[in-house]
């Protein structure tokens, strides 16, 4: 299974180093030096030789490439890893996708994994819901069982909420963990 990890957004300098913009969770671990990423739609294989972090970017360079002209082809390509490659202890955003959200009932399926200011579920059932993926909400992941089990916090799931009372909700939630 191959999960996205990034984008090749342009190269720097001249020798062979790319930029890529990643948002995974991983970073330490999928970025080692020997490791293998896999390019573009072919996937075709590189090993990295180097890793840094300069600015909002993840700087790579590959072995055997030591000039830029060997890596303009890659320019604007997504960047992938093989799961099984990677030994991590937590989940992929992609592993997360089709899982059923339960309660006491199943709410619905992940239908995406929003990264922004807060980290969000989206759920896919009588309509679409927006879990934050903070541990006040995942009570448990369980990718054998393909479930992941929330809380129901009052105005989370509520088929009648608006969303002002669900915004304070979550408010006061946040209040009440940063102040315990």
């Amino acid at each position: 299974m191959y999960i996205y990890i990034g984008k090749i957004v342009n190269t720097h300098g001249i020798k062979g180093e790319v930029r890529i913009i990643s948002d995974i969770n991983y970073k330490k671990d999928v970025f080692k030096i020997n490791n293998n990423v896999y390019i573009g739609k072919n996937k075709i294989k590189e090993t990295i030789n180097s890793y840094r972090v300069h600015k909002n970017f993840d700087m790579v360079t590959f072995t055997n490439i030591n000039d830029i002209n060997d890596v303009l082809k890659y320019k604007g390509e997504n960047i992938y890893i093989k799961k099984d490659e990677i030994k991590i202890t937590g989940y992929f955003d992609e592993e997360l996708i089709g899982l059923d959200v339960v309660t006491d009932h199943i709410i619905g399926k992940v239908k995406e994994i929003q990264n922004g200011f807060q980290k969000l579920i989206v759920v896919e059932g009588k309509k679409e819901y927006l879990i934050p993926y903070v541990d006040a909400f995942i009570k448990n992941i369980d990718i054998n069982d393909k479930k992941i089990y929330i809380n129901e916090i009052e105005g989370l799931i509520d088929e009648d909420w608006y969303f002002d009372s669900f915004s304070f909700n979550v408010w006061k939630l946040f209040k009440w963990i940063n102040n315990s």
